[in-house]
């Protein structure tokens, strides 16, 4: 059967979404767009974990200081909220670029609504704040379940250098997670707050100039969708989409006028719209004709990688919220005598999945078919997410009231477990889910993945509101022991996941 032109890239290369060669070792061993991919990581991260490392410090800050006045359980549930606007946007992301777009676009799309929405959060006003945070949230949507499931993409099902080639990814990840807070907060407190949120614009801009340059070295570039919808149909999706979007639009505009859809409204309804999401989007494709008998039973597994991604970042995602305010007001912003801007905590946890990411990937690399079952990996990074909040169990226990502070250690110590739960779960997620995703839901399956992280969000958007209220020691040693009870609760699972989740290792 002969191919459209859709069918080949703009180059005339007709290779374009197929994996390369198994000999493609161009970039530290693996395929060379692994670094174009990683490189725009490194940006995006920039200016998303740059901008979230000082966002509900911004929330928290008083108007007079160029804040917007919240009290601090508010801030983080709000931040929260935020969180799972974002993830639950990659649902259509994913949708998108599978009927629509194709994944090369999809992703440039998605990284041009990001730096507009930094731009926009870079004009002081509280309503281009929240404007700035509705484009992030849409590219972000479209940005993040398909430039990971374009890393997949890079390889074919059985090269086993696919997970260390996803734990090198998360390096460039965390490389922008590293960077990215280290110049917001230090610009936000010595500048102002929308300094900090000009500088995740220029980030996300450098990311976008990167990523058109090297599209050349990328599997999966076409600029049709592989599953495009028939003419017809993509008129009536698109006009669908646009009328949804502006019906959406009025609705929340009138009901925030009159004064039912508040703030608090909002944030739980974000919430029951995040329970609601993965659940119906599991039952689809557990009943869509185009799964087969044998990716359904792969999807079985899944669901249980999806329950423990939902524990480690429900405690991941506090390290922007709970945790950093926490650093700003118990913990030292002080080690041997360098003083330091609260925010640069964020960056202590980029620095240590910065040095674990490539330890993990040699580590798998050398070990090749002896390494651990991703399920098992997955279930140790839970524990250790765990681990890292009954660590501040410690330093805030015993004390008569909150005014005391804690050396930064405490803080260090905790982000460096979470930094290796992070580098272990999130590289074998991504890795497991594009090894058990069914063919017909590629990029969409890599959005429900990141529907695990807004569940995670949505439920910190209604725990972190305890903040405050409870102690610090209960607040921190309750969320920390279920953690780990989901993580041992997974490896109680490990024989049932190996054999169902084969032949994925």
């Amino acid at each position: 059967m002969s191919r459209s032109a859709t069918d080949i890239d703009q180059t005339g290369d007709t290779g374009a979404d197929q994996p390369p060669p198994g000999d493609d070792h161009a970039f530290l061993g693996h395929p060379r767009g692994l670094a174009t991919l990683s490189g725009l990581e490194v940006w995006e991260r920039f200016s998303f974990l740059g901008m979230q490392a000082i966002l509900v410090l911004y929330f928290a800050d008083t108007v007079a200081h160029g804040g917007l006045g919240m009290d601090p359980a508010t801030a983080a549930s709000v931040s929260a909220a935020y969180g799972t606007m974002v993830y639950l946007v990659s649902v259509a992301g994913g949708w998108l670029a599978d009927r629509i777009l194709g994944s090369y676009r999809a992703v440039l799309f998605g990284g041009i609504l990001i730096a507009c929405g930094h731009y926009a959060m870079a004009v002081p006003t509280a309503a281009m704040t929240w404007v700035g945070l509705g484009l992030i949230s849409a590219g972000t949507g479209l940005l993040k379940p398909n430039v990971a499931s374009m890393v997949g993409k890079l390889y074919r099902t059985d090269d086993q250098r696919r997970d260390a080639g996803f734990a090198l990814y998360y390096m460039g990840i965390n490389i922008g997670a590293f960077a990215g807070p280290l110049i917001t907060a230090w610009l936000g407190e010595h500048q102002g707050w929308h300094w900090g949120f000009s500088a995740a614009a220029i980030g996300m801009t450098f990311g976008l100039v990167q990523y058109v340059l090297g599209r050349r070295h990328l599997a999966g570039r076409k600029h049709s969708a592989e599953y495009a919808l028939a003419p017809d149909a993509m008129r009536r999706a698109v006009r669908w989409i646009i009328g949804g979007c502006l019906a959406f639009a009025v609705i929340a505009t009138l009901l925030s006028v009159v004064g039912w859809l508040t703030m608090g409204r909002f944030v739980d309804l974000l919430t029951l719209v995040s329970v609601i999401a993965p659940a119906v989007y599991f039952a689809v494709m557990f009943r869509s004709p185009r799964v087969t008998r044998e990716e359904r039973t792969r999807l079985r597994p899944y669901v249980v990688l999806f329950l423990a991604s939902v524990a480690f970042n429900f405690i991941l995602f506090q390290a922007y919220s709970t945790m950093m305010l926490l650093a700003s007001t118990n913990a030292r912003t002080e080690i041997l005598g360098f003083h330091f801007p609260a925010g640069w905590y964020a960056s202590a946890l980029g620095a240590f999945e910065v040095a674990l990411a490539p330890v993990v990937a040699a580590l798998w690399a050398r070990m090749g078919p002896r390494q651990p079952h991703a399920s098992n990996k997955i279930a140790i990074g839970v524990v250790l997410g765990g681990l890292s909040f009954l660590l501040m169990v410690i330093p805030t226990s015993g004390h008569a009231g909150d005014a005391y502070e804690m050396a930064a250690w405490w803080i260090v110590g905790s982000y460096l477990l979470l930094g290796l739960g992070d580098v272990l779960l999130e590289t074998s997620g991504m890795s497991a889910t594009t090894k058990l995703a069914p063919k017909a839901y590629a990029s969409q399956t890599m959005a429900l993945w990141f529907l695990s992280l807004a569940l995670a969000n949505g439920i910190q958007a209604q725990v972190v509101k305890l903040y405050g209220e409870v102690s610090h020691p209960v607040y921190f040693g309750v969320n920390g022991a279920i953690a780990v009870a989901a993580g041992l609760a997974v490896i109680a699972m490990a024989p049932w996941l190996r054999r169902t989740m084969h032949p994925v290792h």
